[in-house]
């Protein structure tokens, strides 16, 4: 039998954390619940839906019966994460601050107020789990592996951890809401965020548009004629097919059907010159890694890996791929691939995983690891 504890659940506004709460006071737990405001700049525009999940939350916390708190944590998330994402956009990478957002606000800010209030652990509607093995707190996949959010939880600290509960993670999504239809909660079938709640469901380039200037440029095929123009390195991402005004270029003689009626993708972005660099074909090598650099490393443990074979993911979506990994003192490392990787992205993180085991991992600096120029365009190119 569990001790029974005051746990302090992130309510917010949507069905993953209500249950949580939910399961919560079903284990006998003292809970209570707080709304995390993170986010105030266009409160009231069609995008931004805080105002009305914090009417969800409320009205769970009155179906649960539960106190809930409002608590506006907007000046600690632009310091801390909304700061960051732009000047790694304005640098020309491309942030996770999802990734940033859980390291900073949720088991940070969220978890100091909760540790005021007396609370001895937190809860969030996150599906993963936390196990505790020889003394440690390791971090593990959640059970459904099409919600398991390991990913963006992989910066989270031993201390943090042993503070944290995550009630779902056990559970997959469609059981979550027959819990939440059966006990009638309000928002059982609400549908689930995407994004952040400052983009939203908002056009992206839009949003950027506010705050970083544009910078246009040529864009440029592999043989180095410009194709296009770019509004700005900052708006575009690696990988990226739509969006890049290309028509055409077909080589003189080339037959009709052939590999010039391909799309293109973002595949380089060079920022010293202000070029884009767009390849056709989804297979083409320059979208493709065998390697990675990475630095700022976070590891659960406290310490990385030691060298030798794992997987990793270097994106969200994606299934974990066997890879070597070499540590580069604390703060970096190495990772090989079995098998070339798709749309490697500076700026997004490279996470590691030694079966249902999330490690920790770091921000990509280059999709191919220094020194090897196989996949860079050629230096005729950039000349």
């Amino acid at each position: 039998m569990k001790a029974k504890q005051r746990v302090v659940v992130g309510l917010s506004g949507g069905v993953d954390s209500a249950v949580s709460a939910y399961l919560l006071k079903q284990q006998g737990h003292e809970v209570v619940g707080i709304f995390m405001k993170n986010w105030e700049d266009d409160d009231d525009s069609e995008y931004c839906s805080s105002r009305q999940d914090w009417l969800d939350a409320a009205s769970v916390a009155d179906v649960l019966g539960i106190d809930i708190e409002h608590v506006n944590f907007a000046a600690e998330y632009k310091d801390r994460v909304f700061a960051e994402f732009l000047r790694e956009y304005q640098a020309g990478r491309t942030p996770n601050p999802d990734i940033l957002c859980n390291a900073e606000i949720k088991f940070k800010a969220f978890l100091d107020h909760a540790m005021r209030l007396g609370a001895e652990k937190i809860a969030t509607g996150h599906y993963a789990r936390v196990r505790e093995r020889a003394g440690r707190h390791e971090l593990l996949k959640g059970l459904d592996p099409l919600k398991d959010q390991s990913y963006f939880l992989h910066r989270l600290t031993q201390a943090q951890l042993a503070k944290t509960m995550f009630p779902v993670g056990e559970l997959p999504k469609t059981e979550v809401r027959r819990i939440a239809a059966e006990i009638g909660l309000p928002n059982a079938k609400k549908k689930d965020s995407t994004g952040i709640c400052f983009i939203g469901e908002r056009p992206f380039r839009e949003f950027l548009n506010r705050y970083i200037a544009s910078a246009p440029g040529p864009i440029k095929d592999e043989r180095g004629r410009t194709i296009g123009e770019h509004v700005g390195l900052s708006f575009y991402t690696l990988g990226q097919r739509q969006g890049l005004g290309i028509g055409g270029v077909r080589a003189k003689g080339a037959q009709k059907g052939g590999s010039e009626h391909e799309p293109w993708f973002v595949a380089r972005k060079d920022i010293a010159r202000n070029t884009l660099w767009a390849v056709q074909g989804h297979d083409h090598p320059w979208l493709l890694s065998p390697r990675l650099r990475a630095h700022d490393a976070s590891w659960v443990a406290g310490e990385p890996p030691r060298a030798g074979a794992l997987a990793a993911k270097t994106r969200y979506r994606q299934a974990d791929a066997p890879c070597a990994i070499e540590p580069l003192g604390d703060d970096g490392f190495v990772l090989r691939f079995e098998q070339a990787q798709w749309a490697v992205t500076p700026g997004q993180s490279a996470v590691l995983y030694d079966g249902e085991v999330c490690l920790g991992g770091g921000v990509i600096v280059t999709e191919a690891a220094s020194g090897d120029e196989a996949y860079a365009p050629p230096a005729a190119l950039t000349a």
